[in-house]
């Protein structure tokens, strides 16, 4: 599919265009893509026409360079006893992303009300975390590889504005990065509120693959019928 002449927004970003024009007055859904520390946003763009040809796809770069063609949304030190991250970057990282959700709503003319991020690794947390401390702006969150840190739980929004929130989260068992044991905490941490969770392992490591890229596409498709 085509890409859109892109706009100068508050992120860099490429922008992939809906398969075909709304009918008036709809406007197409918006799904956003982030990726992971040390990737750019073309990493995440290359996955674009995965996904339902009825979403414009804004692939967006972090704002945080750590080298040529590298950025992260916050600084992460991996030890032996887990990730230690930066807590006020971090949170400076979901609050951009709720801002550039209203900016590329804008941009693009998408509709507000189906506005759905997907990030990997660190990309991950920051779509679940722009979820649990903005819900009004998000239709539904993807996390592949991801994990919910500890930093995140005491922003996380009132339960009554979480209800039915859509929530998928997507992990492989053999991560050497991330291991499998975040993601399960984080389905026991949202299994507490009252979002509406979806989650899958698979026979891999830190990674996508076909059948993961599957499950996440035929999530949202279905999300957009809802």
């Amino acid at each position: 599919m085509a890409d859109l002449k892109r706009k100068e927004l508050s992120l860099v970003h490429r922008v992939r265009a809906a398969g075909a024009p709304a009918e008036p007055p709809d406007r197409p859904p918006l799904l956003i893509l982030l990726h992971g520390v040390g990737s750019n946003e073309l990493a995440m763009a290359s996955l674009s026409d995965s996904f339902d040809p009825r979403f414009i796809v804004v692939s967006a770069r972090s704002p945080i360079p750590l080298g040529p063609f590298a950025f992260a949304w916050f600084n992460v030190t991996f030890t032996r006893n887990g990730p230690i991250i930066d807590a006020a970057e971090a949170e400076a990282a979901w609050l951009r992303m709720a801002q550039f959700i209203d900016e590329a709503v804008a941009a693009y003319d998408a509709e507000p009300r189906r506005v759905f991020v997907a990030g990997f690794s660190q990309g991950g947390i920051v779509a679940l975390a722009t979820m649990l401390t903005a819900p009004e702006r998000l239709a539904g969150a993807v996390c592949m590889s991801g994990r919910l840190p500890p930093e995140v739980l005491p922003h996380i929004v009132a339960p009554d504005r979480l209800r039915d929130k859509p929530v998928l989260i997507v992990h492989g068992v053999n991560d050497d990065v991330l291991g499998v044991a975040f993601a399960r905490s984080a389905r026991t941490i949202l299994g507490q509120l009252p979002v509406s969770l979806e989650y899958h392992e698979f026979e891999f490591g830190h990674t996508t693959s076909p059948a993961s890229l599957a499950v996440v596409s035929d999530w949202l498709t279905k999300r957009l019928a809802g």
